[in-house]
Order: structure tokens, then sequence, then C-alpha cells
């Protein structure tokens, strides 16, 4: 098998793959960074109020039902959606099975440093840390 069927590319276009395959984790990084703030802000919040110590951000490009909206990207003209939730509501709703929790909870890093998104993509969904403060360490 030749470069070309790997890529599913022919010599003439060989430029169009490269730009329709950029991981729609480039949009995310730009959104979170733009986001960071709120996030942490709600995170705090979270904690605060004794709702959860593991707060978890849900982002999204269509609707999921679990969280609370909190940045829409109609209103905020971005193109991700975050909603907060926390890691007892990722349990109660079998996302994260009660065997898996304290595994999770081992991996999980600390709040007040890194946000812990719940990425959902149409490929499937898996959970980031991103830095409230990238590069400022």
């Amino acid at each position: 098998m030749d470069r070309e069927e790997l890529l599913h590319a022919t010599p003439e276009d060989s430029r169009e793959p490269q730009k329709k395959q950029e991981s729609p984790l480039v949009s995310l990084e730009k959104d979170l960074e733009f986001y960071a703030d709120a996030i942490k802000e709600v995170a705090i919040e979270i904690m605060v109020e004794g709702i959860s110590a593991h707060p978890i951000f849900i982002a999204h490009q269509h609707e999921v039902n679990i969280g609370e909206m909190i940045l829409n990207k109609e209103e905020l003209n971005t193109d991700w959606t975050i909603q907060a939730s926390t890691l007892e509501e990722f349990v109660e709703k079998g996302i994260i099975s009660k065997e898996r929790k304290e595994p999770f909870l081992k991996v999980y890093k600390k709040p007040e440093d890194f946000m812990c998104v719940f990425v959902i993509v149409p490929e499937g969904a898996n959970f980031i840390y991103y830095p409230y403060k990238k590069g400022r360490r």
C-alpha cells in the first residue's frame, strides 16, 4: 500500500486531507484557554459549596444530558459548549463505574491547578486534564 492509499489522498489533493483532519482538540484548546477563568471559578464554587471535591467539566459540540451548562458556544461564538458536573454525577449515571471510581481518583489532578474535562466527540469520549495557566509554572 502506498502513501496516497494510506492517507486516502491522490497526489492532486494531497494537501486537502491534512486540512480536513485537523483535530477538534485544536479548537478545544483555544476555547479552554478562553474559558479557563470562568471554569476555574465554577470549580472553586463547586468545592467551596461542598457540592463535590471533584468537579468535572464536559466539553461537547452537540447536546448532552449531564451536568449544567455554564458556557454556551452559541452565545459566546466559540466551538465548544462546557457543562459543569461532578465525579458523583458521573458515577450515578454510570459513566464511571463504581469499580473504576478509586482508579479514577488516583489519577485525578489537583482541581485548583487543572480542569478535569470529559471531551465528547463523534468518535467517542475521554478525560483530559488541562492546566488553568498553561506555561506559567
